[in-house]
């Protein structure tokens, strides 16, 4: 079976689960990779196929998106060209993770297109949403990379297609300890913000990892640090707790930890809205900025012992795509059926 695999590269959180989803589909078939969109820190130990520029939602540096920088660097006749070569009908099955260029191939040329995706279970009426509404969200995550069907990732199992995180190999293997600084990871705001707000807290050490500066510095007792994976994974194992955005991967991480954690959703990204919502149901305390009305809210975070306890299985990408082949299997074979009848 010839399988094409396009996994959105905005941010690490979709690169992060292909790395584990990749070696499972492998053992279905032949697995070419696709990989679209950019600001991502971590890069795939496979062969990629395709690269594309696709459309990508650029950080700001103020707590969300930049839409002014988004909107320039989009590249629209770049995006449907890629779309008319991309030969999606070349293969038995297309699984996306939140890919345009893919998805829209497959709509245009009615090719099944299966969404494999936090995006996808996060669409779906039985998950948690915010108290505002977000209509341009709701139809950015409906309409940005469109699927037949789906089977998904969040926090919590809400219906049958949709399951637990993917914890990828490289936390599993880690051992946590409890030491004396704090994790931080808030790629939407830059440095000299992130700074005004932390310094405030005398007495805590907090690790900061930056996408905006390139060169390590402490200021006080703040040290930030260019983004790097390993670099990170060791703050996050041994830190007191985890002060991140509402992404997915990054909370749910530091939640198979048993880290205390708080998250700040980005401005204007209804889909960390809704992480935000969903992981506050678990427990998890959540602020919308870094402003002064958050001041106490954080101060009372870093005073408290309380750990929200999750169990996120170890092999849920296995669990995943076995279930979504089984599906296809059987989908197959019921319009193999109905064109013979």
């Amino acid at each position: 079976m010839r399988i094409l695999f396009a996994v959105q590269g905005t941010g690490n959180g979709h690169l992060s689960r292909a790395k584990d989803v990749y070696p499972e589909l492998k053992k279905y078939g032949e697995v070419d990779l696709l990989v679209s969109g950019y600001q991502a820190d971590l890069s795939l130990p496979y062969p990629v196929k395709y690269r594309f520029k696709g459309l990508s939602f650029i950080f700001g540096r103020h707590g969300g998106v930049s839409l002014w920088q988004t909107f320039r660097k989009l590249h629209p006749w770049r995006f449907f060209r890629d779309i008319y070569h991309l030969p999606v009908e070349e293969y038995d099955l297309v699984v996306n993770d939140f890919e345009p260029v893919s998805a829209w191939a497959c709509k245009l040329r009615k090719v099944p297109c299966i969404a494999l995706s936090h995006q996808s279970a996060v669409v779906q009426p039985c998950t948690p949403k915010p108290v505002v509404s977000g209509w341009f969200g709701r139809f950015i995550l409906r309409y940005y990379a469109p699927f037949s069907t789906y089977f998904g990732f969040h926090f919590e199992r809400y219906n049958a297609r949709i399951f637990t995180p993917v914890i990828r190999r490289e936390v599993q293997a880690l051992v946590p300890e409890k030491g004396s600084h704090y994790t931080v990871y808030l790629p939407a705001y830059d440095d000299a913000a992130l700074i005004r707000f932390l310094h405030r807290f005398k007495g805590v050490t907090w690790e900061v990892f930056s996408k905006h500066n390139k060169e390590a510095f402490t200021f006080e007792q703040i040290q930030i640090s260019p983004i790097e994976n390993d670099t990170f994974l060791k703050s996050l194992a041994s830190c007191t707790g985890a002060l991140l955005g509402a992404g997915f991967e990054g909370p749910a991480e530091a939640l198979y930890l048993n880290k205390k954690l708080m998250v700040v959703p980005m401005k204007r990204q209804y889909e960390q809205q809704c992480n935000a919502a969903a992981i506050h149901r678990l427990g998890v305390p959540v602020i919308d900025s870094l402003s002064a009305r958050s001041f106490r809210a954080v101060h009372q975070w870093l005073l408290s012992e309380e750990r929200v306890t999750v169990k996120f299985p170890r092999e849920t990408a296995a669990i995943a795509v076995s279930k979504m082949i089984e599906d296809f299997l059987h989908r197959t074979a019921d319009s193999l059926n109905k064109a013979h009848a």
